[in-house]
């Protein structure tokens, strides 16, 4: 196996559980996980939404064909997230240490990583689906 497809899996793994982990949260509405999307303005279909889109990116980060699309996706996730963070939330959250924060930061580079090393299937995917550009 090359060393790239060791990192590529190593890097998709680690985005995806930590994509995946947080499910729980979201969907079960725990109280952290309300009052950050209240504090969002966005609770509950927000807090929802971004748990089936987190959930769609973690299962697409761990099927090959698919890791440039999750790479992006999860990439777009972890904007919103680190975004949300520094103008509403706040780093730290109810004393978290600003784990929630570091844990966005640590998906935002598995995706950007992951998007550089499967840039060949991203261009395919434009050349199929755009050919006139």
């Amino acid at each position: 196996m090359k060393i790239s497809n060791i990192i590529s899996w190593l890097l998709r793994i680690i985005a995806a559980v930590i994509l995946l982990q947080t499910l729980y949260f979201k969907f079960t509405g725990h109280p952290e996980s309300v009052e950050l999307f209240t504090k969002l303005g966005v609770e509950p279909w927000g807090r929802i939404g971004t748990g089936v889109i987190e959930l769609i990116t973690g299962i697409l980060l761990l099927i090959p064909a698919t890791a440039f699309i999750g790479g992006f996706l999860g990439m777009g996730l972890m904007l919103g997230a680190i975004a949300s963070h520094l103008f509403a939330i706040g780093i730290e959250s109810k004393g978290d240490g600003g784990q929630l924060f570091m844990l966005a930061i640590i998906v935002l580079i598995c995706s950007v990583l992951i998007q550089i090393i499967h840039r060949n299937e991203g261009k395919k995917l434009i050349q199929q689906y755009f050919p006139k550009l």
